[in-house]
């Protein structure tokens, strides 16, 4: 494993106009720990300019948690609970905390990767947290550059996960970045290839 000189030379850095181009927030619902949209334009846009979610049928877009939380945190999405109540950034967060192990580290990375302008996705069925496609690129288009595992500084690895998560990148012809969270939510990219003496 290589650590880059520079970070920005994996994933550079891009300033965050995402939020300058969007007006009106939208308005979502929380619901059995998953987020929904309501049917609008505002929403739709949402999913054609970012690729935040999944389009449903009925035009409305599902978020994961940390996607809701990242455009809640972004003043793009207004989360409702029950009885219609708006849920802020601290109650949301604590209710995805509770859903999903790891929450907050995988957090700081999806929120990293996108504030430097790259769309995010889960990447489950490839074993892996999330996927990156390079900028420009959106899912469906092309296939995503990168799978990436967020860590935190503290946590280590066997070698047996450590040789895994080289098999998923490797299997699934992606390079593999870890995501290492300090304890001042800054993150530190690895890329890690497969090298032929």
């Amino acid at each position: 494993m290589t650590k880059k000189k520079e970070e920005s030379e994996v994933l550079p850095k891009k300033e965050d106009k995402e939020a300058k181009e969007h007006k009106e927030p939208v308005k979502a619902y929380f619901s059995n720990e998953r987020v929904l949209t309501e049917s609008s334009d505002n929403a739709r846009e949402l999913y054609n300019q970012s690729r935040y979610g999944e389009l449903l049928d009925d035009g409305r877009v599902q978020l994961s948690l940390i996607e809701a939380l990242y455009l809640v945190e972004k003043k793009r999405v207004f989360v409702y609970g029950s009885k219609n109540k708006e849920l802020d950034f601290e109650t949301l967060l604590k209710k995805s905390q509770k859903a999903e192990p790891n929450f907050w580290v995988r957090y700081c990375v999806y929120k990293d990767i996108r504030n430097r302008g790259y769309i995010i996705k889960t990447a489950l069925k490839f074993g892996a947290d999330f996927r990156i496609y390079d900028r420009g690129v959106k899912p469906g288009e092309d296939h995503a550059r990168w799978v990436v595992f967020p860590v935190h500084e503290g946590s280590s690895l066997t070698w047996h996960e450590f040789s895994s998560k080289n098999r998923v990148a490797h299997s699934t012809k992606k390079r593999l970045l870890i995501g290492c969270v300090d304890a001042e939510n800054d993150v530190t990219y690895w890329e890690v290839r497969w090298l032929r003496p």
